[in-house]
């Protein structure tokens, strides 16, 4: 069937809409994860495969991951840490440190019946506890491990602690990060962790991939930094070729002119019009056809004493207008422009709100919760939130009878043990919610 232009937009709207989300296929049905991650670079790869269905179970030791203890401002909602949740969705929690002996037994049966290990731990501590690829892939030849650490698991630097801050400085992503006058600047969110973390689920989905051609398993060795690096465009070619450095730059872009954020009477905007085309329309709308006619042409925009000047103009332009009045002219003229947003604003957003960029559910152990989804809008198979983050141990029962068969007897021997465990009342941020009803969000095998 083709579709008019008018009727295309609201076939789209039909496709995508929210309605029957939960009845619709998941992708990663049938994938299962074992997840040995800790704060935002592992977990934030497992997260992505568990909201495209993946079954992902997270091993935790009794201390439990130190997300647990990080948090804006120390703020806990219900025990709880927001800096553990985001990154924690549909997962299946067990209480069980692997350098137990016995704990490393269960595991390998695990592995038996899984398909992935994700770990982001010191290299070589999964080989100390006798856990390393080159006996999963024994135990289980079809296994896909991804091992993601800051340096990799070779190299003079591997094996020092990275964060997403080292990440970000050793890449050389905070050093071109600001303005030229002042020191580097780190990102205000955890880029280096979330974009490995996007990157590793890539990885795992091409390792999948090849599996199903071949049969083989293989080991991913995913270095933080290393993608750091990947992500900073044209700058290693540049330097590689001039055999000059890449400085700071502010807002500028350095390649597109212009390309800026720009103050205005009310708050901050941004405008780009690289194309002549787009670059006559702001002209037009700042009654400069003057900047038009000497730099129509977009390699003479880019030399820096002329991009310099371009852009004080247009800082002096829009210095006295409100940013609607610049959209309004962007909109009439054919260039780029919108209002830099605040937070709020985008959280709000209409926009974000319709293509359910923002999900609405209700987690039966912290109750309602609205939060950002991944960003692939699939018609067949989209991700969902499905639950949030659990106390430790949480899911002990139900993965041990459920995935490997024991019996709530020998669960209750391992518990004896101190092979398993559960939460622990002298740490706050590892327990249920204090009103929580003790049973609800509880799966039975």
């Amino acid at each position: 069937m083709e579709l008019s232009n008018s009727n295309y937009f609201e076939f789209m709207k039909n496709v995508f809409k929210s309605v029957g989300l939960f009845e619709k296929d998941e992708a990663l049905k049938g994938v299962r994860v074992l997840d040995v991650t800790a704060v935002v670079l592992g977990p934030s790869a497992s997260d992505m495969l568990a909201e495209f269905g993946a079954e992902v179970i997270k091993f935790e030791p009794a201390h439990g991951d130190q997300m647990r203890f990080v948090t804006p401002f120390a703020y806990f909602y219900k025990n709880m840490s927001p800096g553990l949740w985001e990154q924690q969705h549909n997962r299946y929690w067990v209480g069980m440190h692997l350098g137990h002996p016995k704990a490393k037994e269960l595991f390998l049966e695990f592995v038996k019946r899984a398909d992935v290990v994700i770990d982001n731990l010191t290299p070589g501590r999964m080989a100390e506890w006798g856990l390393d690829y080159s006996v999963l892939s024994k135990v289980n030849p079809r296994i896909i491990q991804l091992h993601v650490s800051g340096f990799g698991s070779w190299g003079p630097w591997t094996g020092r602690t990275s964060y997403d801050a080292i990440a970000q400085s050793m890449g050389g992503l905070s050093y071109i990060t600001g303005f030229e006058d002042r020191g580097p600047i780190k990102s205000g969110v955890w880029i280096a962790d979330w974009i490995n973390g996007l990157m590793c689920a890539l990885s795992i989905v091409i390792a999948l991939n090849y599996r199903e051609r071949t049969g083989k398993g293989q080991f991913i060795d995913h270095m933080q930094v290393e993608n750091v690096i990947r992500m900073l465009d044209w700058t290693w070619l540049y330097c590689y070729l001039t055999g000059k450095n890449r400085s700071r730059s502010g807002n500028r872009d350095l390649a597109i002119c212009p390309s800026d954020l720009f103050e205005c009477r009310d708050g901050w905007i941004a405008i780009a019009a690289f194309t002549e085309c787009e670059f006559e329309g702001l002209c037009k709308a700042m009654d400069r056809m003057d900047l038009f006619e000497k730099f129509r042409d977009p390699i003479e925009r880019l030399k820096d004493e002329n991009a310099r000047y371009i852009l004080s103009e247009m800082a002096k332009w829009a210095k006295e207008k409100h940013t609607e009045e610049i959209i309004r002219y962007a909109d009439t003229y054919g260039f780029s422009a919108s209002k830099v947003l605040e937070v709020d604003d985008v959280y709000h957003s209409d926009h974000f709100n319709e293509r359910w960029a923002v999900q609405e559910y209700e987690d039966e152990v912290y109750g309602y919760f609205k939060e950002q989804a991944y960003a692939p809008r699939m018609s067949e198979t989209p991700s969902r939130v499905k639950w949030g983050a659990r106390p430790i141990g949480f899911d002990n029962e139900y993965v041990f009878v459920k995935i490997l068969g024991l019996t709530v007897d020998e669960v209750k021997k391992l518990y004896d043990e101190k092979v398993i465990f559960k939460w622990s009342e002298s740490i706050p941020s590892s327990c249920p919610p204090p009103d929580w009803d003790g049973k609800s969000g509880i799966k039975y095998p």
